[in-house]
C-alpha cells in the first residue's frame, strides 16, 4: 500500500501540517504586505514595486472592481496577459475583492477564448493589447460587460513605458490593430481609483478563488474549481517543505513561466510573495538572448521552470557565464525532467535540478523531492505534508509497492471539481476522495514516486507497453539531439510502432546514427521505427511538448 512519506532524509518536515491556519488568501496577502512593506516585490524590465506599493495598488484595484464596476463577491474576472507588473496587481485586487480569478492563456485563439469566457461566465476581463484583436473577434458572443486593456510597458514609468510600448507596437509590430467599443485603459482606471472605498469582504476557505482551466482528453478545456482553502493549503504545504532552505525576506526568484499557469501561479506568485521574496518576471522567455541578459543583472537564489526551458537555456549563448553563486534552489515541474538536462544543469550551475510534481487539479504541488538532494534521481519525489498518494489499477484497487498503475492523490489541495461539469468530475474522483491523475507510475520501497508516463500517451507495440518518456530520455541523451518527442503510429503488423520527432543540436546527425544509438539502450520493440527531423516541436506556452498535436497530425495523414 502507498503511504504518506514522513522523513527518511531527516529534513524535519512533518507528515501533517495545519493547512487551515489562515482564514483566506486575503489574510495571507495582507500579512505579507504588512510584514515586507519596504521590501521589493515584483520586478519587470527595470521597474520594481515594493510590497507596500503592491498593497496600495491592489487595494485600489479591488476598490475599483467593487465600486466603479459594481462587481460582487464571487463574480468571475478574467486575466489575459503575460508576466508583466499589471498581473500581480490585478490578481491580488481580484482576490482582495472576494472575486474569482479566471486565468486565460494570452496565446489562445479566438475559439478557445470564446469557450473559456462563456464557460466561466466572466463579465470582466483585463487583457494586454497584444491579444485585444483576438478578443475583438468574439467579445460580442460572450457575457463580457467590462474590458480593461493594458500595454506591456504601461507601469514601467516615464519615459520607459512610452518607449517599450512604441517599440512593441510600431517596431516589432506585435500589436494588431483592434477595436473594442467601451473598453477602458487599465492604467488610467487603476491610478484614478481610490483605495478608501475598498470594503474587505467576508471570505472563507470554502469560497472559490480561481477557475483554473486545464486541457482535457476531450479537447475542451475545463475549469478546475480551486478554493481559498485549496491554495492556502498548498502554500502552507510547500512553504513548510522549503522553509529550512530559504529565508523569508531574503530570496530572489526567477519567474520565466507565465503566472497564469498553475505551477508559476502558486509556486512563484503566491508562495514566494508570502515569503517576501523579490520576483523577477521574465515577460518573453522564448527570447533566450534577452533572458540570459536579464539573468546577468540579478543575484538570484531560486529558479523554477520546465524541462524544455532549462534545456533551451543550457544551449543559449552566454548562459554558462551567468553568476550562479547565490543560487540555492532550482525546481522543475510541469512536465518530466530529463536526466540529460538535469545532469547538465548541475554541471553548469553547480545546483541540482529538483523535480516536483503536481497538476492544475491539485493546486498544484503534490510531490517534491527532498531539498538536500545532491543528484538527479529520476523520481518526482515524495508526498508533501498532509497529502496521501496511492497507486491504483483500472478498477480502483490500491496496488503494492513497485507495482505500476495510476497515481491518485488525496489532500486539502485537491480541487472541488470541474466548473459545471459533474460528469467529468465523477470520472476523476474516487469514492474515497482520491483524484485520479491520468499519470502512470509506481512507488519504490523508500516511498519515492516515479512517473512512467501519461496514461493517454502510452504506446502499445505488439501487446507491450512503451512509454514515450523512456524513449525520449534515451534519444535526448545523444550529444547531437536538442529535443525529441515520441508517439505511437498505426502499424498493420504490431498495432503501433514508435515514431520519434527530433530537433537536431548538430546538423550532422543522421537517422542511421540515431537508430544505432537507440538500439544500444532500448529493447527492440521500444526502438523508434520512424524518424522525422524538424526545426521545432509544437509546445504549450509553458514549454511542454504537445505530443497530442503530433498524434493528430499523424492521424490526419492516415485518414487522408
Amino acid at each position: 500500500m502507498s503511504k504518506v512519506w514522513t522523513s527518511s532524509y531527516e529534513q524535519g518536515v512533518p507528515a501533517e501540517v495545519d493547512t487551515r491556519q489562515f482564514s483566506s488568501l486575503i489574510e495571507v496577502l495582507e500579512g505579507s504586505f504588512q510584514k515586507y512593506a519596504d521590501k521589493e516585490s515584483f520586478y519587470c524590465m527595470g521597474k520594481c514595486f515594493t510590497y507596500g506599493e503592491l498593497d496600495l495598488l491592489s487595494k485600489k484595484f479591488a476598490s475599483y472592481l467593487q465600486n466603479d464596476l459594481g462587481l460582487k463577491k464571487g463574480d468571475r474576472v478574467a486575466l489575459m496577459m503575460p508576466n508583466i507588473l499589471q498581473y500581480p496587481i490585478a490578481l491580488f485586487g481580484i482576490l482582495r475583492a472576494g472575486m474569482v480569478a479566471v486565468n486565460v492563456n494570452p496565446l489562445y485563439t479566438a475559439r478557445e477564448l470564446e469557450h473559456q469566457l462563456n464557460d466561466s461566465g466572466a463579465e470582466t476581463i483585463i487583457i494586454f493589447e497584444n491579444s485585444a484583436k483576438t478578443l475583438e473577434e468574439v467579445a460580442h458572443n460572450t457575457p463580457l460587460k467590462n474590458i480593461l486593456v493594458t500595454g506591456i510597458g504601461d507601469l514601467l514609468g516615464f519615459p520607459k513605458s512610452m518607449i517599450v510600448n512604441f517599440v512593441i507596437k510600431h517596431v516589432k509590430k506585435m500589436v494588431p490593430d483592434w477595436n473594442l467599443p467601451g473598453s477602458k485603459d487599465f492604467k488610467t482606471e487603476l491610478f484614478d481609483a481610490s483605495a478608501d472605498g475598498y470594503t474587505r469582504p467576508e471570505v472563507t476557505l470554502e469560497d472559490t478563488a480561481f477557475l483554473q482551466y486545464t486541457g482535457g482528453t476531450t479537447g475542451v478545456s475545463k475549469g478546475a474549481v480551486l478554493t481559498h482553502g485549496n491554495i492556502v493549503a498548498n502554500i502552507v504545504q510547500a512553504k513548510t517543505w522549503i522553509s529550512n532552505y530559504l529565508k523569508e525576506g531574503q530570496e530572489t526568484i526567477i519567474t520565466p513561466l507565465p503566472l497564469y499557469h498553475i505551477f508559476s501561479l502558486t509556486a512563484n506568485c503566491m508562495i514566494f510573495a508570502i515569503m517576501g521574496a523579490k520576483n523577477i518576471l521574465i515577460t518573453n522567455p522564448r527570447d533566450m538572448a534577452g533572458f540570459v541578459k536579464e539573468l546577468k543583472k540579478h543575484k538570484f537564489t531560486a529558479f523554477t521552470g520546465v524541462n524544455t526551458l532549462f534545456n533551451g537555456l543550457l544551449n543559449a549563448e552566454g548562459f554558462k557565464d551567468v553568476d550562479f553563486s547565490s543560487l540555492k534552489l532550482t525546481l522543475g515541474g510541469g512536465m518530466a525532467v530529463q536526466r540529460a538536462v538535469a545532469e547538465r544543469w548541475k554541471q553548469v550551475t553547480g545546483v541540482p535540478l529538483i523535480e516536483a510534481y503536481g497538476l492544475t487539479e491539485t493546486s498544484p504541488a503534490a510531490c517534491i523531492n527532498p531539498m538536500d538532494l545532491k543528484e538527479y534521481n529520476g523520481k518526482i519525489g515524495v508526498p508533501i505534508p498532509s497529502t496521501d498518494i496511492v497507486i491504483v489499477d483500472d478498477e480502483g484497487k490500491h496496488l503494492e509497492t513497485g507495482e505500476i498503475g495510476e497515481i491518485a492523490i488525496k489532500g486539502p489541495q485537491v480541487m472541488q471539481g470541474y466548473w459545471n461539469r459533474p460528469e467529468e468530475t465523477a470520472k476523476v474522483m474516487t469514492s474515497d476522495g482520491y483524484f485520479k491523475t491520468g499519470d502512470i507510475g509506481f512507488m519504490d520501497e523508500k516511498g519515492f514516486f516515479q512517473i512512467v508516463d501519461r496514461k493517454k500517451d502510452m504506446i502499445l507495440v505488439s501487446g507491450f507497453n512503451v512509454y514515450p518518456n523512456e524513449v525520449e530520455d534515451v534519444v535526448v541523451s545523444h550529444e547531437k539531439v536538442f529535443e525529441a518527442a515520441a508517439i505511437g503510429v498505426p502499424d498493420e503488423r504490431s498495432g503501433e510502432v514508435v515514431k520519434i520527432f527530433v530537433v537536431k543540436k548538430d546538423p550532422s546527425l543522421t537517422e542511421e546514427e540515431l537508430k544505432a544509438f537507440c538500439k544500444e539502450s532500448l529493447t527492440g520493440y521500444k526502438v523508434p521505427k520512424i524518424y522525422e527531423f524538424r526545426e521545432e516541436l509544437p509546445k504549450t506556452p509553458v514549454g511542454k511538448i504537445l505530443r497530442k498535436d503530433l498524434r493528430n497530425e499523424e492521424l490526419a495523414k492516415h485518414q487522408s
